[in-house]
């Protein structure tokens, strides 16, 4: 990931309207992550209590583990909605009113969008940076702005394909290793009357997770603000690659992955596989009658360029600006995040995703798998998926605006449009949304 400072990412070239969520801070009540925030440690037999705010289920039965540890230092999970649906909103009212929890579950994304606001605490200056090699790299970085850490990595989603064998079968077929081998499946496929995947043109993420393993860098932070690239070559073959599968009919775009009609179609057998996360595997398990027919294969590659997998998804555990407590609730997260009996904790109750853990994907998850005829996938597609990814990816500050803007656009490919347009005018549109913000924003040379 490039080096960002928290200056490249704020303060270069600012605006009227930067200039002023610097000085007064955007959301008003928070506490500037430049400022030393004020803090209670607890005091030798004090008790103190940590609130963590997250969209994962039994969350409360993880903490438990952490709080018959540490009577001193309780943790209390309050279930939120998922960050878009609700809960983003419910921390941002919190930390305009003055308050909110010391912890929150944050998307990587999404972690530059609270930095905007000064909403999150610099968890270097209580000890992060000692912990990191404890964590994947690439996972680091993602919230590492050069010496400042500004989340705990707490689940991510390194990508692969899950696929019906007896599918593949029926035209001679082994997985495809690259895209170019998919495109061929999939019209093999078609004569079977049967689709090899599905590409939603209402939701961009699989798109930038494909255009990312490529080896495209859609932002890079300059010396006087930041740079855009969406129109590079990796993107474009990407965009130019789906415009054909589309246009070819090798690809269905009536529904989404893991809808209703999804499931329908795989339980029928008219849809081949999915190429998506780690965590899709819970999701394909709810396939009707589909136990034993499904296994998984590593993700296609670009041929000689790009990376092996990519990402989708992905979450931190964030120390919100107003927190008394951060050394305690940054103790909490790591444990959480990297302590076995945690995360296997997590696994089991919560259905955490990829652990970020450096050294330990859960005892579960080391297990052949009944649903999956019995092979051990995470340890031999997604174990290896996690060191083949992109480490150049940077998040940026306008991220989910970004995603709406191109999905927007990707909705046109239904009456005429092209993905490779669509990209095109969400460059600049997104320009347009930085600028709006305050923040210098240029194309980048080529």
């Amino acid at each position: 990931m490039t080096p960002v400072t928290r200056r490249q990412l704020l303060s270069l070239g600012l605006g009227s309207a930067a200039v002023g969520l610097l000085a007064g801070c955007a959301t008003p009540g928070t506490t500037s992550v430049n400022a030393q925030p004020t803090i209670a440690p607890a005091a030798n037999g004090e008790k103190i209590t940590l609130t963590y705010w997250a969209w994962l289920k039994d969350l409360q039965k993880v903490a438990d583990i952490w709080n018959a540890k540490n009577p001193n230092v309780q943790v209390e999970a309050v279930w939120i909605p998922g960050g878009n649906k609700g809960g983003y909103q419910k921390m941002y009212s919190a930390l305009a009113a003055g308050g909110g929890p010391d912890l929150a579950q944050v998307e990587m994304r999404t972690i530059p969008e609270f930095m905007l606001v000064n909403g999150l605490v610099d968890l270097s200056r209580y000890g992060a940076d000692q912990h990191a090699s404890k964590f994947d790299k690439t996972l680091w970085d993602q919230v590492t702005f050069t010496g400042s850490v500004y989340g705990i990595p707490q689940d991510s989603g390194p990508m692969a394909t899950f696929y019906q064998p007896a599918l593949y079968e029926s035209v001679g077929a082994e997985p495809p290793t690259t895209w170019d081998d998919w495109a061929e499946l999939a019209k093999e496929l078609r004569g079977q009357n049967v689709y090899l995947d599905c590409f939603p043109i209402s939701d961009a993420s699989p798109f930038c997770s494909f255009a990312t393993q490529a080896g495209a860098q859609w932002f890079r932070p300059g010396d006087d603000g930041w740079e855009i690239n969406m129109t590079d070559e990796a993107t474009l073959n990407v965009a130019r690659f789906f415009d054909k599968a589309i246009d070819d009919d090798l690809v269905t775009t009536s529904y989404i992955p893991f809808s209703p009609a999804w499931f329908a179609a795989a339980a029928d057998e008219k849809l081949a596989s999915v190429t998506t996360a780690s965590w899709g595997d819970a999701l394909v398990k709810g396939v009707a009658g589909g136990e034993g027919k499904w296994r998984v294969s590593p993700m296609p590659t670009w041929g000689d360029t790009g990376y092996g997998s990519s990402y989708q998804g992905g979450s931190t555990a964030a120390v919100l600006a107003n927190s008394k407590h951060p050394k305690e609730a940054l103790e909490f997260a790591v444990w959480m995040c990297t302590d076995k009996e945690a995360i296997d904790a997590l696994i089991e109750h919560s259905g955490i995703g990829w652990s970020p853990a450096a050294d330990y994907i859960g005892a579960e998850r080391q297990k052949p798998s009944d649903f999956f005829g019995g092979q051990n996938y995470n340890e031999d597609v997604f174990v290896p998926a996690t060191q083949q990814q992109n480490p150049d990816w940077s998040w940026w500050p306008v991220t989910q605006q970004s995603f709406n803007i191109l999905s927007d656009g990707f909705r046109r490919k239904a009456s005429g449009g092209t993905l490779v347009d669509a990209v095109a005018y969400a460059e600049k549109e997104i320009i347009e949304a930085f600028t709006h913000k305050g923040l210098n924003i240029r194309k980048a040379k080529a």
